[in-house]
């Protein structure tokens, strides 16, 4: 049979079977999202457990050696110091971006040889914003967050049109989004962010397709909520400006149907005398039901902390056995400088073990509660060793480690082959100085203190067992990581460093096997992703006037230039 146009009918069907699926493969499924496509980047962490992990394997430990740029594009460059902190997500040859502007850029990367931009769609931010860790993929929509007014925005994968866009500022001038958004099922579930600035955080859910809001949980309880007993201030106030923000994106157990997204710091940061209590529930994990935004449950890392150890940081889901029963367990890499892994189901403590050498805050952590054991739940104001707490009298410390961490929003990695958690962790120690005049806000400064460097910030970084807290490996690097790790079925760790140099790694020995230094240091995380039968990593760099901070005892670095850029790496 012949149809008019003198095609055949089986060619005409197999067209149509090709297009049907090529619709399909358009459309970001839950089902996708539950089981992605290997040589894909669909969402943030790559996969809803946060491992970081991609089961791509043609760039190997033997190979790597001969990794090169194979391409490279500039982003942004509208201003000075712009930052990306971004994770690229890449469906089927195209990647998405947004960079610190919330602009968000289709790129495509099908050729290999370059990167041509496809559309751009630019929300048009009202001032310029602190960072944007990204965007998610939903349907025929990438979903992206804008801030000054903050926003969640959905645009069409293909025009490059806004489709919808939702304010969620509800009269909180400071509320920033700046974590990427996390799609589970038929919602965008994201975290608000401008906590150090006084802002009462919270999560919220919209409806993916049209963009409602749907559910909006605050992360500070207001009075006779559960919780609202650890603000014991006597103005009853400190809560209004509590923070406890949700700046880094959460994970999602689907089997379990439960969102598990960390807290940050009680705010001012500097200064507990201002905020007595707990601060319930900053420095914390808290499992949400994504259905309707009930908390199951939590667990508070440092109550009352007057560090900055906020716990925004990702919460990775792993499997393993405990006294030799399976378990379903959730893993992380602590600011505070500890890993921490417990009960999927109810927060319990596994196990608690110093991923740092240097720790100085407490004596150490109560392997059944998970709380310092130099917590007392009977005082106001938690000194716990003393030795780097903050009091009158005596208000200037040494804390090891830094306000910055060991491991901060830069993500850990999980491979499920060698069953090892790789930490990218500061290893320097700072000074803080709580000062009660600096705990009124002025502008968007609400600190309580200051936090001042004072030795030079390298980095170690571990492969550890996230079972026993045995440290298998390590290597130390003499500059900052700002940039998180990747972990491969190559059996390759893939890291930055805000000296410009990108790494890779043996994820057993850690020992270096590649590197190159592109000039521009590294503020975001990096991915890898198939096209035309080839294996890419790609990572964003441009370093934020954070991260450029880093530097003030590494006088090499001095004079180093900025410029937002995309690196995309291939044999």
């Amino acid at each position: 049979m012949k149809m008019a146009s003198g095609v055949t009918l089986s060619v005409f069907v197999c067209a149509l079977l090709a297009g049907t699926s090529l619709a399909t493969a358009a459309e970001v499924t839950a089902q996708r999202l539950a089981n992605p496509e290997p040589h894909n980047w669909l969402m943030n962490h790559r996969t809803y457990d946060a491992q970081r992990y991609s089961p791509l394997d043609r760039i190997t430990k033997d190979n790597v050696k001969n990794l090169k740029l194979a391409y490279s594009v500039a982003l942004g460059g509208t201003s000075i110091n712009e930052n990306l902190q971004a994770t690229p997500l890449v469906e089927d040859g195209f990647m998405y971006i947004v960079d610190l502007w919330g602009i968000v850029y289709k790129i495509d990367v099908r050729s290999g040889e370059a990167g041509r931009i496809v559309w751009r769609m630019d929300p048009k931010q009202e001032k310029f914003p602190l960072s944007n860790r990204g965007a998610a993929l939903w349907g025929n929509f990438v979903i992206s967050t804008a801030s000054y007014p903050p926003r969640v925005i959905a645009t069409d994968k293909e025009t490059g049109k806004i489709v919808w866009e939702t304010n969620l500022s509800e009269g909180q001038v400071d509320v920033q989004l700046t974590a990427a958004p996390l799609a589970v099922k038929d919602k965008i579930v994201i975290g608000a962010a401008g906590g150090d600035r006084g802002v009462r955080d919270y999560i919220a859910a919209l409806d993916a397709a049209t963009g409602k809001l749907l559910w909006r949980k605050y992360t500070v309880p207001a009075p006779g909520e559960p919780g609202s007993e650890t603000w014991k201030d006597s103005a009853k106030v400190a809560w209004q400006t509590g923070g406890a923000a949700m700046w880094v994106t959460g994970s999602y157990d689907v089997a379990g149907n439960q969102v598990l997204w960390g807290t940050g710091n009680p705010v001012p940061m500097f200064d507990a005398y201002y905020r007595p209590g707990d601060n319930l529930y900053t420095n914390s994990i808290i499992s949400w039901n994504p259905d309707d935004g009930k908390m199951n449950w939590y667990f508070q890392y440092t109550p009352g902390d007057p560090w900055d150890y906020d716990e925004a940081g990702t919460h990775i889901l792993i499997d393993g056995q405990v006294n030799g029963e399976n378990r379903k367990l959730i893993t992380h890499s602590a600011r505070n400088g500890f890993l921490y892994t417990m009960e999927r189901g109810n927060g319990q403590t596994v196990m608690v073990k110093p991923y740092l050498e240097n720790i100085n805050w407490t004596k150490g952590i109560d392997q059944k509660t998970g709380k310092p054991v130099d917590y007392d739940p009977n005082k106001d104001i938690q000194i716990y060793a003393g030795t780097a707490t903050p009091v009158p009298g005596a208000q200037t410390k040494k804390m090891c480690p830094s306000p910055s961490g060991g491991n901060n929003f830069w993500p850990s990695a999980y491979s499920p082959k060698t069953k090892l958690i790789y930490i990218p962790a500061l290893t320097a120690c700072g000074q803080v100085t709580q000062d009660p005049k600096l705990s009124v806000k002025m502008n968007d400064q609400f600190r309580g203190g200051i936090s001042t460097p004072i030795e030079r910030m390298e980095t170690d970084l571990s492969a550890m067992d996230p079972l026993t807290g045995e440290i298998k490996a390590k290597i130390h690097i003499p500059y900052p990581n700002y940039s998180g790790a990747l972990a491969t079925a190559g059996g390759v760790i893939f890291s930055g460093f805000t000296d410009g140099t990108f790494a890779a790694f043996d994820d057993a020995t850690m020992a270096q096997l590649w590197k190159i230094n592109v000039g521009v240091g590294f503020n975001a995380p990096p991915m890898t992703f198939e096209a035309g039968g080839k294996q890419y990593v790609a990572i964003l760099a441009g370093l934020s006037r954070i991260a450029i901070g880093k530097h003030a005892f590494t006088p090499e670095l001095k004079e180093q230039r900025n410029q937002p850029m995309l690196f995309v790496f291939g044999l």
